[in-house]
């Protein structure tokens, strides 16, 4: 790995390391109300919370998912990833969960990508910590976070679900049917 040192002492990289280009909050709750088909109100204060925690996005995942848990959960979904100045990429994601967790639920999800500088870095398991109360429809945010990389997905979805879980999901190329 080639590195200068600069005057001050500070090691920086002699290449470019890829630095992504970042998505503006107006561009994201545009994004996320069109998508999930929510109101720029009910987007607008999601996107804001997460914005004030995390700061711009590199990228974003727009997609659905389906889940259903008794105490042991799974999870399934898919997904394009577009990325500013890159090719968008179909993206799938699988994992289970375990915890106070009972019923089902199908999502529209807007995953906000935090420090993702390439598409092929999703590719991993992202645990996460999640508490979910459906009554025929709901509006929630999590985080999950692997190395540097944070996602924080928005989920629009119906369904009957409560409780709250701890589990990971499995970004892939691929769909898969083990979410091991």
């Amino acid at each position: 790995m080639a590195q200068d040192v600069a005057s001050s002492g500070t090691t920086t990289p002699a290449y470019d390391t890829g630095s992504a280009q970042t998505y503006s909050a107006d561009e994201m709750i545009r994004a996320t109300s069109d998508f999930l088909g929510v109101t720029a109100e009910s987007a607008g204060a999601a996107i804001e919370k997460v914005f004030r925690e995390k700061g711009q996005p590199t990228g974003y995942i727009a997609g659905e998912e389906g889940s259903g848990a008794i105490a042991l959960g799974l999870r399934y979904g898919r997904g394009l990833l577009y990325m500013k100045g890159r090719p968008t990429q179909e993206t799938f994601w699988q994992g289970p969960s375990v915890g106070w967790d009972w019923g089902g639920n199908a999502s529209r999800v807007f995953t906000l990508c935090y420090n993702l500088q390439y598409p092929e870095a999703i590719f991993r398991r992202f645990p996460g910590v999640e508490g979910t109360a459906y009554l025929i429809g709901g509006l929630g945010v999590n985080y999950q976070k692997a190395d540097d990389i944070t996602l924080a997905p928005i989920r629009a979805g119906v369904g009957l679900r409560l409780g709250a879980n701890i589990g990971y999901l499995g970004y892939s190329r691929k769909r898969r049917l083990m979410p091991f």
